[in-house]
């Protein structure tokens, strides 16, 4: 027979990796049915729909009543952290009604966001403007900023490697 606290132990380990990053009602409501590759084909097309969407934050500028985030779109991981590539689908932006701190929401930092598809913005980049996605945020995680030492190596290696064991 099983001991009760083991069980528990269990029962938790398999509920957190259901969890999301977002709050559970507004995952509920997004369409994982939409990929962003859908969404930047025709984004008028799915106006009113709620997504979740990862990305690093390429600018963040004040709005009239709020603040407008510039994102480099990025894959989601199994727990809905912007997965660490140069690969991307493309720009979005992200419209929130109040305003966020430009210090916090500063360029290169990983978000992920539920938004609700509200058509296209045109937006210069460099000489040309193009239409963007354009979103108005429900929910938004800003991710923490990975730390690194002046010549410290990356930590992304083999997770069963042991340096201290001999081959």
């Amino acid at each position: 027979m099983a001991h009760p606290v083991g069980l528990l132990f269990i029962a938790v380990l398999l509920l957190s990796g259901c969890t999301s990053v977002l709050s559970s009602a507004v995952v509920d409501k997004a369409d994982k049915s939409i990929t962003f590759e859908m969404l930047r084909a025709d984004p008028n097309l799915y106006k009113g729909k709620i997504l979740i969407l990862g990305g690093t934050i390429e600018q963040v500028a004040d709005a009239k009543q709020g603040s407008l985030l510039t994102v480099v779109q990025k894959p989601l991981d199994y727990w809905g952290k912007p997965v660490r590539t140069t690969s991307s689908g493309g720009y979005y932006l992200v419209f929130s009604y109040r305003h966020l701190d430009s210090l916090a929401y500063a360029l290169g930092r990983d978000i992920t966001v539920a938004a609700e598809v509200a058509g296209t913005r045109l937006k210069a980049l460099g000489d040309n403007e193009f239409d963007y996605p354009l979103l108005i945020l429900k929910e938004l995680k800003l991710w923490q900023k990975d730390q690194m030492r002046p010549g410290a190596q990356t930590q992304w290696g083999d997770p069963l490697y042991d340096p201290q064991r001999q081959p």
